[in-house]
């Protein structure tokens, strides 16, 4: 068997028409939300089905792949990974969970992808188009399952860890934000991860691309003129802006209703979210920014005022060069946490070597009128679960300060 083929229909059909073969018994790996989902989404339809999961003890039981059809697989699971490269061996079918979700809800999917911005743009597609949110962060694409009438638009976050298994997605509108060079611990070379992204364009009906790269489709650029300005600050997101209007007018959304959800969009937990203003100083909780492009959007967006940063967190591969070289006057203090401090020690040896979030927030003295900035440039996984868990860490503490 290739790709996505599999060999006994189930009945089940997608956004096109076409009917989508389920087995009889899939194994899924990685039970994280969208495992979990997967899961759920199978028996109830009649399919055996087998977890795997590294907390289960069982992630490199090749047995469990005896008799099944289909390996569904979380995006944190490496290619490399015991079962993956057993059922590669075997021929079987490899879907990410996104591609088993285009396959059960029948829906119109509008898919987001980028280095940075999908979930700003996302939500914010969300709300101009009046659709359910699903897939890369949040709620999982599979747990729409049963709650949407065919043919019904669903705005789908997708990594390029998701997009490595697609073989019939097909978004009726696909976004590309951006490309810049992340996960290269993940995908080898930014010309592979690159590849990755672009697989987001293999079927799809409308393109929207960034100006300047030479995609084809419909092009968007943060300078275009929108039907009003965004609520939420920086360049970047005016271009998350300009790239979701697009995207909306292409699905046959009016203005006014852009016009209102640009006026009014707060922005998403963890990407440049005020969290508290005590003495005149603002904490700003940028958890997100888990790679070096995204920082400099930060430090982009508070460029005219006196900034306290806090940078680190667990390597992803990344140069810290371009991070160094951004960082301006205004930057009073700069404060290093997580695995990466050393590197960025090196590349910036103005900062403080702190080590954790609780220690460079002691350590920062700030006056009136200065931003405490949590833009780590970094993954989480030294130190938690996940940005979120990072992001919310930063907000207890800093909810804890006394006046």
């Amino acid at each position: 068997m290739e790709g996505g083929a599999l060999r006994r229909p189930a009945g089940v059909r997608h956004a096109r028409g076409t009917v989508t073969e389920l087995p009889q018994r899939v194994v899924v790996l990685g039970l994280a939300r969208s495992g979990r989902a997967a899961i759920a989404a199978l028996e109830r339809r009649g399919v055996e089905v087998v977890g795997a999961d590294r907390e289960l003890g069982n992630d490199d039981d090749l047995s469990l792949l005896d008799g099944a059809e289909l390996l569904v697989k979380s995006p944190g699971v490496p290619r490399e990974a015991p079962l993956v490269a057993e059922a590669e061996r075997r021929g079987l079918p490899i879907w990410s969970e996104v591609e088993l979700g285009y396959r059960l809800l029948g829906a119109r999917i509008l898919g987001v992808t980028g280095t940075n911005g999908k979930t700003t743009t996302s939500e914010l597609l969300g709300v101009m188009l009046d659709a359910p949110v699903a897939g890369n962060v949040g709620r999982a694409l599979t747990e729409l399952d049963g709650q949407l009438e065919p043919g019904a638009w669903v705005v789908c976050e997708i990594s390029s860890f998701q997009l490595e298994d697609v073989h019939e997605l097909a978004c009726e509108i696909a976004v590309l934000l951006n490309l810049e060079p992340d996960h290269l611990d993940r995908h080898g070379s930014f010309e592979a991860y690159r590849d990755a992204k672009l697989r987001i364009f293999e079927r799809a009906h409308t393109k929207i691309v960034p100006r300047g790269l030479g995609l084809d489709g419909i092009e968007f650029d943060a300078d275009d003129p929108l039907p009003a300005e965004p609520l939420i600050r920086g360049r970047h997101n005016r271009e998350n802006a300009a790239a979701a209007t697009a995207a909306a007018r292409a699905a046959g959304i009016g203005d006014e209703q852009i016009a209102q959800a640009l006026s009014t969009f707060p922005g998403v937990p963890h990407r440049l979210e005020l969290i508290r203003e005590l003495n005149g100083v603002r904490y700003v909780n940028d958890s997100k920014a888990t790679n070096v492009a995204a920082a400099l959007r930060a430090l982009a967006a508070y460029e005219d005022e006196p900034v306290h940063l806090i940078l680190g967190g667990s390597r992803k591969g990344e140069d810290f060069a371009p991070l160094a070289a951004a960082i301006g006057p205004n930057v009073k203090s700069i404060h290093l946490i997580g695995e990466t401090a050393g590197e960025l020690a090196a590349a910036i040896p103005q900062g403080e070597h702190d080590g954790d979030l609780a220690t460079a927030l002691r350590a920062i003295h700030p006056d009136p009128g200065d931003v405490v900035l949590l833009s780590p440039a970094c993954a989480s996984y030294d130190q938690f679960r996940d940005f979120e868990a990072r992001g919310e860490e930063f907000r207890r503490l800093v909810q804890n300060l006394s006046g």
